[in-house]
């Protein structure tokens, strides 16, 4: 289980969060950064933001009708765009779709306000850096770089942090003009960048290598995040699970698993995965059903679908975090947001010591 953090919101640095979601973000950043304004148009994911968040400045609604003049000033923007046109498991149409392309709407409210902050954050998933040949990659690189800043992307999953594989990409971008510490950046590619991202950088104008030390190994299991006192009612699932499967399960006298329903061939299964890692946590409009946790106990085998609270735990957020509304509500809240200890170490590594460099 992870712990609470400490809460002080005594921060020099102030931030805007847009498609803030459940607020893990500005959770995982609260030491460094305080939030004075967020937006999402979620009433859902609002009512977790605001349970946990309390923040005033708040805004309900489409970002297309938000004015940039309206916003306080801040250091740093943060934009967790829409990721279901560049997600292999949404409809891929790209970065100027319906739903991904609002991150040209969070552009132009960058335009408008009367000071734009010299530090930029944009996450999503890694499907932004490969897919459409790293061309929808490119369009958003263009479009920072020609208001003024450099950046780079790199590459996080979650699994450093958390047992769950959630891999993420998170563009940093700087004021170009600003300076920047150079324990902050490379020559070339590190751990944080893939194959994808180091093409990309070999080949972009104004590229920034991000660096930093690897984390400390992570010390929660998935058996960690478990309740074992939920009881397990969806046994009958386990009739769908591949006996490839099934040997994997089999070679445990104890473990839990977790698995997905896939459709192959036309045949509905229940493909399972026995790393001690969960799979990544998806929502139903991201084109993947809710995640089943498997226990295997000596020649038993149980099945249920996770608990809200446990996948909390999957994101990082500690067992004080508020959640309210019904089951479907909070496994949207939570399976369409940024795990928090990421956006905390991205905190930490770099943003931080970037406003501390440029302001």
């Amino acid at each position: 289980m992870i712990p609470a953090s400490k809460s002080t919101f005594s921060t020099p640095w102030q931030m805007h969060e847009f498609f803030a979601g459940s607020g893990l973000v500005s959770y995982g950043l609260k030491e460094m950064f305080h939030c004075v304004w967020a937006n999402d148009i979620s009433t859902q994911k609002a009512a977790v933001y605001q349970a946990n968040l309390n923040l005033k400045h708040f805004i309900l609604g489409d970002i297309k009708d938000i004015q940039g003049k309206s916003l306080p000033k801040a250091h740093m923007s943060w934009a967790s765009f829409p990721c279901q046109d560049l997600s292999l498991a949404g409809a891929m149409g790209g970065i100027h779709a319906s739903r991904s392309g609002l991150v040209w709407e969070w552009l132009r409210i960058l335009d408008e306000l009367k000071e734009k902050p010299k530090i930029l954050l944009l996450e999503n998933v890694i499907g932004l850096l490969s897919t459409n040949h790293g061309n929808n990659y490119r369009a958003i690189h263009k479009a920072i770089s020609e208001r003024g800043y450099k950046c780079g992307a790199i590459v996080l999953n979650a699994s450093l942090f958390v047992p769950q594989s959630r891999p993420r990409v998170f563009i940093i971008a700087v004021d170009k003009k600003s300076h920047i510490p150079s324990e902050l950046t490379g020559k070339g590619p590190c751990w944080l960048h893939n194959s994808s991202a180091i093409e990309l950088g070999n080949s972009l104008p104004n590229w920034i290598w991000w660096k930093t030390d690897r984390p400390s190994k992570r010390t929660v299991t998935l058996k960690d995040i478990v309740d074992p006192t939920v009881p397990f009612d969806k046994d009958n699932v386990l009739k769908l699970i591949p006996p490839k499967h099934i040997e994997k399960l089999n070679k445990f006298d104890f473990i839990y698993a977790t698995g997905y329903r896939r459709t192959r061939n036309g045949k509905q299964q229940l493909e399972i995965r026995c790393d001690g890692t969960a799979g990544c946590l998806r929502t139903p409009e991201g084109g993947s059903s809710k995640q089943y946790l498997i226990l295997k106990n000596k020649n038993e085998i149980h099945a249920r679908l996770l608990t809200i609270r446990e996948t909390a735990r999957l994101m990082g957020a500690p067992d004080t975090y508020i959640l309210p509304g019904s089951y479907n509500d909070g496994y949207k809240a939570m399976g369409d947001a940024v795990v928090m200890p990421v956006a905390k170490f991205i905190g930490e590594r770099f943003l931080a010591k970037l406003a501390e460099a440029v302001y």
